[in-house]
């Protein structure tokens, strides 16, 4: 049986079966919650979509890499504001302040994505051109 969720049906977690339900039961276990999160049940008509999906978020964001997870989640956070995902906001919002940062730190990000998105808009527009020497960023 499914319900609605935004403008789809989806496969909700009591009736899900076969892939989707595996895919389900390891989405739980992963992530340590015990409900299936609306973006993935947003999914669930295309349990390929779905695994593929799930395979590649775990691939970059629970893997142990050079970055760790809090700056994974701020750059996450950083793309879902630049992207305008209410939903992805209020998820990595919620993540990096679960990491410890504070409203103080969130508040700096906030302005760090002000700052780059209006000079990038100015860049774009002026069509500045490569420096021949680099440089390291804006800051001192």
């Amino acid at each position: 049986m499914t319900e609605k969720c935004a403008t789809t049906d989806v496969v909700e977690e009591s009736t899900a079966a076969g892939k989707v339900g595996m895919i389900y039961d390891d989405i739980k276990k992963t992530l340590g919650i015990d409900f299936i999160p609306n973006m993935y049940k947003a999914m669930s008509l295309n349990p390929d979509y779905l695994e593929l999906t799930w395979n590649r978020v775990q691939a970059v964001m629970s893997k142990e890499g050079k970055l760790d997870k809090n700056t994974k989640d701020i750059i996450a956070l950083t793309v879902s504001i630049m992207s305008g995902s209410n939903y992805c906001i209020d998820v990595y919002n919620g993540a990096v302040s679960n990491n410890g940062l504070d409203d103080e730190a969130l508040t700096e990000i906030y302005a760090i994505i002000d700052i780059y998105s209006g000079l990038n808009r100015f860049n774009i527009g002026q069509q500045t051109e490569k420096d021949e020497k680099p440089w390291f960023g804006c800051g001192a």
